[in-house]
């Protein structure tokens, strides 16, 4: 059993539809977002009405929770994703918005190694960020009440693997805005074989120079199409 885990998808339809085509040839059973269908890319509708159409399990992540409930306007947020979240509010249509309302917060798989939990950012909260780089005993602790052979949370941007005892931890990185100092799509895949989890991370490259221009075309952050191009925040 293999399933790809995709997170932090943030709008790019270019960067998704190249992952497609690298899954349709690396086949995997099961295809799983960790949230964050939007933010930052200036395609959230499409990305949003693709992901439906595969049938993909998406849990819930934080942009995609900020777009589709009303908390209002946070004081001292007003840097480059709640710009873009902003706009994202009034370009996805009431069908798309509903979409995203219904998310889980994550979900669940059972495979022939045990139990893979995901979310975004915590087990109930996709504003929260687990912290994969924390103590052994705090992550042993994690895997403990969630009874998982893997743990998969998104949110950093950055591909990252950790085996803690007998779970392993994984951050599948980002489709649409990878910040690995890499440009490309973040693709994790869990082969379910064996006594314990195998986890290879790949890099899927795609047509960054057309995302970087919808940036430009609908008028947002151009430090966006910067970070694209380059794979780090400038």
């Amino acid at each position: 059993m293999r399933v790809a885990f995709i997170s932090d998808l943030h709008g790019n339809i270019h960067a998704l539809t190249s992952v497609k085509r690298f899954l349709t040839e690396n086949i995997v059973n099961q295809v799983v977002v960790v949230g964050d269908l939007v933010g930052y890319g200036a395609s959230p509708g499409p990305v949003i009405d693709f992901v439906r159409r595969e049938g993909w399990p998406v849990g819930l992540g934080s942009s995609d929770l900020r777009v589709a409930m009303e908390f209002g306007e946070r004081e001292g947020r007003k840097g480059l994703a709640d710009q873009v979240l902003q706009w994202t509010k009034g370009i996805l249509s009431q069908e798309q918005m509903e979409y995203l309302r219904r998310l889980p917060p994550g979900g669940r798989i059972m495979t022939p190694i045990g139990r893979i939990k995901y979310f975004h950012g915590s087990p109930h909260d996709p504003e929260l960020r687990t912290d994969l780089m924390a103590q052994e005993r705090e992550l042993e602790e994690l895997a403990e009440q969630l009874g998982a052979r893997v743990v998969v949370v998104g949110g950093t941007h950055v591909p990252f693997v950790r085996v803690v005892g007998d779970t392993t931890f994984v951050d599948p990185g980002s489709v649409g805005l990878s910040l690995n100092h890499e440009p490309g799509a973040d693709v994790a895949i869990v082969d379910c074989v064996g006594r314990k989890p195998k986890v290879t991370l790949h890099k899927v490259p795609y047509d960054y120079s057309s995302s970087a221009f919808d940036i430009m075309a609908w008028n947002l952050p151009p430090v966006i199409a910067e970070v694209i191009r380059t794979g780090r925040m400038i």
